[in-house]
């Protein structure tokens, strides 16, 4: 699926203005989402077990809670009074009854749609030339997120394109009122391989300065508990997607996903970063040899810190104060996330700690 890049233009005051006013994404999302792991093989009762899973392992607890329908949900024509409706063969109660069966768990529910005349897949129609028209079924429905893909457009500028889905959005009774515009991607199509992370993050970081509290960078949804990773690889992912304040959408199939992959997708300190009010995405301030120092400021004056290594042996990684704007003499207390203890609680000058191969440390400064 496309990626779609959004730039400083004129307008990006009144832009950014007019996201905020939507009430929406004040931090990144969080949910679940069925392309990485389902792609088109996706019906009515796979996504209410997924909803059930959602609140029987505790993630919808943690804050995941909208639950996203990708593509290949319609069917491919649309009805006699030109209106997208849901598959039959795999959703045969309609995209309404899945709805309130999500919102009666608490959650919420999304669904897929594209700016061009086809969705990606090319099995159902795109919103293009019925942007109003789509908006309001989808709050008819009680669709409470939109993602919005790219493809088989007309060749016009995709900020029209965009921008008409938005404001139609807008204009019809949703109480979501519209998430188009607070994520835009960033990147290509995610998969289930380190070579894919590792990449994607290094092409997400260089966006870093136009992310903030109503817009956020997406570097697409994760792969923690597809099988492709190790543990390992699959906690850097998480932390590298956390600090860089990505919405967090999961993947995998949550309801056959392993005890580890439920501990790293719930680790509620990790989340509370992403989550962090701020709202700065961290970035890479060192790379050497594959050794990588990524940080950032939180609230409360504290900041976050992840010691990357990329590299295929352990190898000692250290941050300076003075490499995130501390003073070397001001003493710190540390908290590594992931382990859930305090290293020290009178911390000066640098912290420094061995890393496993394609693994991390990430910890919570908190100047005193």
């Amino acid at each position: 699926m496309d990626a779609m890049n959004f730039r400083n233009n004129t307008h990006q005051a009144e832009y950014n203005q007019f996201l905020l006013a939507n009430g929406v994404a004040r931090t990144p999302p969080m949910g679940w989402n069925s392309w990485n792991h389902f792609q088109c093989n996706i019906n009515e009762s796979t996504v209410k077990t997924i909803v059930d899973a959602l609140v029987s392992t505790g993630l919808a607890a943690v804050g995941y809670k909208y639950v996203n329908l990708d593509d290949c949900w319609a069917e491919k024509n649309r009805d006699r009074r030109g209106n997208l409706r849901a598959k039959s063969s795999t959703f045969p109660s309609g995209i309404k009854t899945l709805a309130d069966y999500v919102h009666a768990r608490g959650l919420k529910l999304g669904i897929y749609s594209d700016a061009g005349y086809m969705t990606c897949s090319m099995t159902m129609p795109g919103s293009l030339g019925h942007e109003e028209q789509d908006a309001r079924t989808f709050a008819e429905w009680g669709v409470d997120y939109l993602k919005y893909d790219n493809c088989y457009n007309d060749g016009s500028k995709p900020q029209k394109r965009y921008a008409r889905m938005s404001y139609a959005l807008q204009k019809n009774p949703a109480k979501w009122a519209g998430l188009y515009g607070n994520t835009w991607r960033t990147t290509g199509d995610i998969n289930d391989t380190w070579a894919s992370i590792t990449s994607i993050a290094d092409q997400n970081n260089i966006w870093g300065r136009y992310a903030g509290p109503g817009k956020w960078n997406d570097p697409d949804m994760l792969e923690v508990g597809n099988g492709g990773m190790s543990l390992e690889e699959y906690r850097s992912h998480f932390s590298i997607w956390a600090v860089m304040k990505a919405p967090l959408l999961i993947g995998c199939d949550v309801r056959s996903a392993s005890k580890e992959t439920l501990q790293i997708l719930g680790n509620k300190e990790v989340i509370n970063v992403n989550q962090d009010p701020m709202g700065v995405q961290a970035r890479k301030l060192r790379s050497k040899d594959g050794l990588e120092v990524w940080a950032g400021p939180l609230s409360r004056k504290r900041v976050v810190v992840v010691l990357w290594n990329r590299g295929r042996s352990v190898a000692p990684i250290s941050v300076t104060w003075r490499d995130i704007g501390l003073s070397p003499y001001k003493p710190v207390v540390v908290r590594d996330l992931w382990a859930h203890s305090f290293v020290s609680r009178n911390k000066r000058f640098r912290l420094t700690a061995n890393v496993a191969p394609h693994g991390c440390k990430m910890y919570a400064l908190s100047p005193y």
